[in-house]
This record gives C-alpha cells, structure tokens and sequence, in this order.
C-alpha cells in the first residue's frame, strides 16, 4: 500500500461524505455487541468526487487521494471476507487494492471486464500461495452524470429504501439460488430460505469462484470463473435483479449496501422490516441514521440471544435533487 496514507481513529468515525450531489455514510464493526468475532474480515472502498478514497486497511480506517480521479466520479464497495477460511481479512485487503489501481470506469462493459479480470488475477495469486479464501464484493460506480454501475458477487447486498419499503436489488449467491436456477425451488420457498432465515453458505466469491454455473446440485469442483446471474439463466420471480446492470439513484430513496452482518439474525426480516422507519428520513444526517440503525441492530442481537454476531459493514448513499 501507499505509505502515504493517513490512518484515522477507528473509534471516532468521519462524518459523512458529500460533495453536494450524493451524501455517503460507511461504519464496519467488527462485533455490534463486542461478543463475536476476533478480527474484522469485511473492508469497504469510498472514493468520493474528488478522489479521496477511505478503506480500511489492517482493520484500521485509512485515507488517500488517488491522482487524476475525474471529478465528481464515486465508487462504493463492501467487501466481505470468507468467514471461517484462513486469509478472509487479506482477500478483501488484495481485491481493495486492486480496485484502487482501476481508474474510474464510465460504462458497464469495460467495468465488468476490468473486475473480471481482477478476479481472475487474484485467483491465480492466491492458488498459487495455497490460500483457497475469497470475498464477497458489492459495488456501485457512479459516474457524474447517468445512472450508477453495479457489480456483485456472493451474498451481500443492495437495497433501496423509502417511507415504504427495504427492497432488494441484488441475488445472494448461495445454494437456494442454485436450486432456483435450476427449476427446483419456486419464490416462496426462494423468499424463506434466502431472507427469512439465517444463512452462513455462499456458492459463489470474488477471488475463489463458484459452482453456480453448474448443471448439478452437488459439483466436484469450484469453478474458477465468475458465473453472472442476468435475464438469461435467472429464475423468472428474480428477473431485472442481474449481478451487473445499470442502476439509476433516485432522489428520495437511501441506498444501503451492506455485509451479511447487517440481517445475521434469528429473524432478518423482522428487522429488515424496521429499515423505512429507521432510514427514510430525509431531514437527518445520513451519519446519524447510520449510527441508529447499528444501535438498533445491537440491541436486537441481544434481545434474539443470537450469537455469535457476525462482522458488519454498512455504506448508505443519498442523492440530493428533487423527489418526482
């Protein structure tokens, strides 16, 4: 890494990011309660409009400026690091460096090519050295002008959320998509086993790959390449949800992208469910929404008697401009 960066006090986070269009608040807990986890294997990317980029690094915030970054250009990533497997942390360490070496990408193609390609590179580093880890990655591209760029692997998400609803933009890839792609699980069951229960197994990481492209429940071998889930190979109750799609930001909506951490619960949807009330408050800083929203994540995990408590990393975005 750049030994330029500066490192800031993890206990004491930055206030929001906003250049005026888009308001950005990120938090990454390493336990909400301080009764999980050891060591904190998510990561996040903010790199605002004018190239300033946070990440954490070691588990500690860390800043730098990236040098001819396009003015008024953002990227967003969260990054989870595979629970349970040795080098989880150092996976999304390795692929948040790598997106830092990307110049800011306008168009959907090239983006999804250049991620692939970083895929693909990672891969083969950490075959080589034995590490058989990976990460979940989340990201939103936002251009200055057009709709945002998104891109997804594994099983954290994206939501949009108003005074109505916490809706879900992205596809978890895990075994229950598996068995919908293949015609053996209809939407309802989909709908319980994905979001109204507890779940720990992915089918598909950014650096590891996946068995989601296979044609058999129970495949020998992980593929090395990434299988995008799109129009063509989704199940039709999961359609216009692709990996990789345009995604305009509408005024008036809260953007979440968030780790698995954020719903690890003995009932998601319960708290899922409390989001609108929690975040669709234009009036508020997004920093202070964020911090509420944690608190009452804490507060349920204790109340459920749910442990342990998983990592948890949460970006919310909000775009200035009037509401249609």
């Amino acid at each position: 890494m750049n030994d330029t960066m500066d490192l800031s006090d993890p206990a004491n986070p930055s206030p929001a990011d906003c250049d005026g269009s888009l308001e950005i608040a990120v938090r990454s807990l390493c336990s909400p309660t301080g009764r999980g986890r050891g060591e904190n294997q998510d990561n996040y990317l903010v790199v605002d409009g004018r190239g300033q980029a946070r990440l954490l690094w070691r588990e500690q915030e860390t800043r730098l400026r990236l040098p001819d970054w396009p003015a008024g250009h953002w990227r967003l990533a969260v990054l989870d690091g595979m629970g349970g497997h040795n080098h989880g942390r150092e996976a999304t360490e390795k692929t948040i460096e790598g997106l830092l070496e990307l110049p800011a990408i306008a168009d959907l193609a090239p983006l999804s090519e250049a991620l692939t390609a970083l895929h693909g590179r990672l891969y083969q580093e950490f075959q080589a050295a034995g590490h058989e880890t990976g990460c979940t990655l989340i990201l939103l591209e936002i251009p200055p002008q057009g709709p945002a760029l998104l891109f997804h692997v594994g099983d954290s998400r994206a939501y949009a959320i108003d005074t109505q609803q916490a809706a879900c933009l992205t596809v978890d890839h895990v075994p229950a998509t598996h068995l919908a792609m293949l015609g053996l699980l209809d939407s309802a069951r989909w709908r319980q086993r994905v979001h109204a229960q507890p779940n720990s197994q992915i089918s598909q990481a950014f650096i590891l790959g996946g068995t989601l492209g296979e044609t058999t429940l129970y495949p020998d071998v992980i593929a090395a390449e990434l299988h995008e889930l799109n129009e063509g190979n989704l199940p039709l109750f999961l359609r216009g949800l692709g990996d990789r799609r345009l995604l305009p930001l509408e005024p008036g909506q809260v953007y979440l992208l968030a780790s698995d951490g954020l719903w690890h619960l003995a009932e998601p949807q319960a708290f899922v469910q409390r989001w609108p009330a929690l975040l669709a408050q234009p009036r508020r800083p997004l920093d202070e929404l964020l911090d509420g929203l944690l608190a009452e994540l804490t507060e349920t995990i204790r109340l459920q008697h749910y442990q342990p408590d998983d990592n948890c990393t949460v970006i919310l975005v909000r775009k200035s401009g009037p509401v249609e």
